[in-house]
């Protein structure tokens, strides 16, 4: 056995998972799909499934995100769904497939829980419960993508960034974390030099800090306020489908710092 899947992860059922989807399951799909749980480092850039070819895992992630990616034949790739600790990588498996034309990988590193495709889809085919839960997973995902089709046509590039920074940190358990200007780009489906930009000006605004493909949250209200709808809807969608999670320290503080005096005071 790997290094990488030799812990078994040592919840008990009465922890609250970090992973949304599974905190969702009723007491014993949870035991039952505990035993098969590994926790695993889900590493920068890392592949979580290939298009077309059969998925041999699937992975609750409880930190970082994961980046659905659509390839052409010219080898240029979009970025089409992003997958964090709301949800599960292998989103095939719970529709009847085991293949998908899209890619998954490991875009904002983490950690998370891995367990063979085989054993989920037999558990899913076990238990009427836990298909409910993951179902109202993919319909909320579908929302997500969805709404940032019309996203992209829609509101400025500004505006977006702020959506998917928001986004990103609801993910994570820090106010820093890796976010590159590569996975920002293929976020907002701009060249990097836009990214650039747009990260600079909520830069100069106090929202972020952004360094070195590190962007430090420094003022998330403003992020609030600086982003389009969709955050806001996509967010509430999630809310509704799946519940609403506890409120994260990090993402709690949504106050605006004072400003400096200037007059010497």
């Amino acid at each position: 056995m790997g290094k990488d899947n030799a812990v078994v992860a040592k919840r008990t059922i009465a922890d609250a998972p970090a992973n949304r989807l599974l905190g969702l399951l009723s007491s014993r799909d949870y035991q039952r799909l505990l035993p098969h749980l590994h926790r695993v480092p889900l590493g920068y850039r890392q592949s979580l499934y290939r298009a077309r070819q059969r998925l041999g895992f699937v992975y609750f992630i409880e930190t970082g995100v994961g980046s659905l990616v659509n390839t052409m034949a010219n080898g240029q790739a979009a970025e089409v769904g992003t997958i964090g600790n709301e949800g599960v990588v292998g989103l095939p498996l719970l529709l009847g497939d085991n293949r998908a034309p899209t890619s998954v990988y490991v875009q904002v590193p983490g950690a998370g829980l891995r367990m063979t495709a085989a054993r989920f889809s037999a558990e899913l085919a076990r238990s009427a419960s836990m298909r409910t839960v993951m179902h109202r997973y993919t319909h909320a995902l579908f929302n997500q993508v969805a709404q940032s089709a019309a996203c992209n046509h829609f509101h400025s590039l500004e505006q977006r960034c702020c959506r998917w920074i928001l986004m990103t940190h609801d993910r994570m358990e820090s106010d820093e974390f890796l976010l590159t200007q590569e996975f920002l780009a293929m976020m907002l489906g701009v060249q990097r030099t836009g990214v650039s930009a747009a990260a600079g000006a909520l830069q100069r605004a106090g929202f972020i800090r952004y360094s070195r493909g590190v962007v430090t949250i420094l003022d998330r209200r403003g992020l609030r306020q600086g982003a389009c709808e969709c955050y806001g809807v996509s967010k509430r969608e999630f809310d509704r489908l799946l519940g609403v999670p506890p409120a994260h320290p990090a993402k709690a503080r949504e106050v605006r710092p004072p400003k400096r005096r200037t007059d010497g005071v």
